[in-house]
């Protein structure tokens, strides 16, 4: 496996901290849907749509970070995407959302109307772009939930937001619940796994919402070892 490949990839789909990669430039809305694009504005933890609503637009973040969830039937929570700056989301197969949107910090987002969306081929080839990315991390994150052990998830998760230096600082948008909710864990293993990762010198917890990596090629190697 290529770790600096695979990490560029992850980072390109979860650009923290901010959820804007620098630098980074949305794609301007073709001018055949210009007329059929409006942007609104939600402030932290806000839903933006419930699963079954009508799909009648196909989203995309303009700034900001936005979880995707679904819950079971015991009231138990999936949170199945993490999307950023540039991300499309919102797609449905019939008429109904398949799942739930909120917001992780203050957000916009640009919604498109599903019909026009769909005749536009400048559109189009926006999308794939763009879907090519989340796919593949969406496959990363598979194998997260499918063959990982709690601390190799939590360490992946990690090297996904970390930005780019020796001993990265992390600030992370999300709770503790929310990162269990993604992780496929409960907030007691989350919380232990952190807790570990401190004893065992990977990391230190500077706030409960700020982590400093001061191992960065051990997280790496917990976060790659299957």
């Amino acid at each position: 496996m290529n770790t600096a490949v695979d990490r560029s990839l992850l980072k390109s789909a979860f650009p923290f901290p901010g959820c804007n990669a620098a630098g980074a430039l949305l794609p301007e809305v073709p001018a055949d849907l210009e007329r059929c694009t409006t942007v609104a504005r939600y402030r932290q933890h806000q839903t933006i749509y419930f699963e079954g609503d009508s799909a009648d637009a196909i989203c995309q973040v303009v700034e900001g970070c936005v979880m995707l969830y679904k819950l079971l039937p015991d009231g138990r929570r999936q949170v199945v995407e993490l999307l950023g700056q540039g991300d499309v989301f919102g797609f449905a197969r019939g008429e109904e959302r398949d799942c739930s949107a909120e917001t992780l910090t203050d957000v916009r987002v640009r919604f498109i109307d599903r019909r026009s969306a769909e005749r536009s081929c400048s559109f189009q080839r926006i999308l794939a772009r763009r879907m090519l990315i989340q796919f593949e991390a969406m496959h990363e994150h598979a194998v997260l939930l499918g063959r990982k052990s709690a601390m190799e998830r939590v360490a992946s998760f990690l090297l996904r937001l970390a930005p780019d230096t020796d001993q990265p600082v992390i600030s992370l948008p999300m709770t503790r619940q929310e990162i269990a909710d993604y992780l496929g864990l409960t907030i007691e293993t989350v919380s232990r796994s952190f807790s570990e990762l401190k004893r065992r010198g990977l990391i230190v917890l500077e706030k409960q919402d700020r982590v400093r990596i001061t191992r960065f090629n051990a997280i790496e190697d917990l976060a790659t070892a299957c």
